[in-house]
């Protein structure tokens, strides 16, 4: 190759200029591929922050609504001590009514009488026999 054709090749490929361009396109590729490199990954993790957003808002709402299930359920049982309390002291008043019911109708003498010491059952019916014997014409329970 002679002089005149290298200069030929050096003006159609832009002259001087164009063999500067050129050299620093060859010198700066590196830096190019690494700005290249760093918008994509730019891009993936706004995507990923994106994402990891949705997922926390996702995970919130589930909070919220595992929140409003355990309220339900506290105040369920709330409810349900509540009743088992209410029939648990209506338990207890009825024991004392029976207690406390006279075993003999018409008598002016309460069998048991009211009193704090209660007999036991099979006392009061031994006792209902002995205080209260029966009226001729009657059998004895």
């Amino acid at each position: 190759m002679e002089i005149t054709d290298i200069m030929t090749l050096v003006g159609a490929a832009g002259g001087m200029q164009g063999i500067v361009e050129i050299a620093k396109r060859w010198h700066s590729r590196r830096l190019e591929m690494r700005k290249e490199e760093a918008d994509v990954t730019a891009v993936e993790n706004h995507n990923r922050r994106q994402q990891i957003d949705w997922l926390e808002q996702r995970l919130a709402e589930r909070d919220r609504k595992i929140d409003a299930i355990y309220a339900e359920l506290r105040q369920e049982q709330t409810q349900r001590i509540n009743e088992m309390h209410q029939r648990h002291e209506a338990e207890l008043r009825l024991a004392e009514a029976e207690a406390r019911k006279c075993l003999v109708r018409g008598c002016s003498n309460r069998i048991p009488p009211e009193t704090d010491a209660l007999p036991a059952p099979a006392d009061t019916k031994q006792a209902v026999i002995i205080a209260h014997p029966p009226k001729p014409g009657r059998k004895a329970n």
